[in-house]
């Protein structure tokens, strides 16, 4: 058998139909790495409809070696494609390796498509480089008040990851005219006091502010 056929053969049963089968797929190309696998599987990774065995689609690219893997990670990024952006930002926050930090554009952290947001505010977290930090909570706080309650929550995590440094930001958050940005700052404060509870809390205080927003306006 040729290389190129045994690559054929490792790599066919991730476009399988059975989610249980691309996952065994998925799992073996990781229990076994091989560089020929990491392009399939980075274009698995933008159409897997299965969640289950995209983490394991990540998990396997982890396992090659940086060098190989990041520049086509990085590639994807510029992808037309959400879930192949998003994907990709998700494996290079599980990679770790810095050198992808310069590839997390404002564009990205600020995308339209709140699943790619959300992967790229962790993916730079995760990868932001000492003394970069304020820089990056700045961006992040552009988004205060964005989407539904989830990516609140993501926000504010990524934000309180941070640490301190983001309460010059959240300070200024603070008198914003839009009542969800205030809101929005003040749970991410919470969170940052009280991981457990405080945003659950908050959530529903920044519900009560935005409906008495509403109404000052009626009114």
């Amino acid at each position: 058998m040729t290389g190129s056929a045994a690559y054929t053969d490792r790599t066919r049963g991730l476009a399988g139909g059975d989610p249980s089968v691309r996952l065994r797929v998925a799992l073996a190309l990781g229990s076994a790495p091989d560089p020929r696998d990491v392009d399939p599987l980075v274009a698995r990774c933008a159409v897997e409809p299965d969640f289950s065995v995209r983490e394991m689609l990540t998990w396997a690219l982890t396992r090659h070696p940086a060098a190989v893997t990041v520049p086509r990670l990085v590639a994807e990024l510029r992808s037309p494609q959400a879930q192949a952006r998003s994907q990709a930002l998700h494996t290079l926050s599980k990679i770790g390796d810095r050198a992808a930090w310069p590839a997390l554009t404002v564009a990205l952290l600020t995308d339209a498509d709140d699943e790619v947001a959300r992967a790229a505010w962790r993916a730079a977290v995760a990868l932001v480089p000492s003394g970069a930090e304020a820089g990056l909570a700045a961006i992040l706080t552009t988004q205060l008040g964005r989407g539904d309650r989830g990516t609140w929550l993501s926000l504010a995590r990524a934000l309180a990851a941070l640490g301190e440094v983001v309460t010059p930001v959240l300070d200024a958050a603070a008198s914003h005219p839009d009542p969800r940005v205030r809101a929005h700052a003040a749970a991410t404060r919470q969170l940052m006091r009280d991981p457990d509870a405080g945003f659950a809390f908050s959530i529903e205080e920044a519900k009560r502010v935005v409906a008495l927003g509403h109404a000052d306006r009626q009114g």
